[in-house]
């Protein structure tokens, strides 16, 4: 059974976006127009952008952070979680309409009923073979 996926902390959100806005100096068509320029002959040519280096970000210390953050995982709690994936995933269930069902309740009454008179005939055959052959 899979667990119901949580969401993303916002700090990876704005990892994509970062990442998203990276330029490459493959070709002309990849680099926006601002980077362009044109040269004394015509051709647009992407300028060569300098980077900044990144700030390095503070980081709390891990031990306390991933103490605090972490629940404690008893019976309550599991219980809890259990019947939340549950509720999930019986919205996901197609039910059957009314007729849907009427019909197949009565196919399996029939077919039960056909089957419990084949299984008497056989027993009340083999029973009064039995019977003969013992006398």
């Amino acid at each position: 059974m899979g667990r119901i996926q949580r969401k993303k902390p916002a700090g990876s959100k704005k990892k994509k976006k970062a990442r998203s806005g990276k330029q490459t100096a493959v070709g002309l068509k990849e680099a926006p127009v601002s980077n362009l320029k044109k040269t004394a002959s015509g051709e647009a040519v992407a300028k060569s952008a300098k980077k900044k280096p990144a700030l390095p970000q503070k980081r709390q210390p891990t031990a306390v952070s991933a103490a605090a953050s972490k629940p404690k995982d008893n019976i309550f709690t599991k219980t809890a979680q259990f019947l939340r994936e549950v509720k999930v995933e019986l919205k996901k269930v197609t039910w059957p309409s009314r007729k849907q069902t009427i019909g197949s309740t009565a196919v399996v009454i029939a077919l039960v009923m056909i089957i419990s008179l084949f299984l008497g005939v056989v027993d009340f055959g083999i029973s009064s073979l039995i019977r003969i052959v013992l006398q």
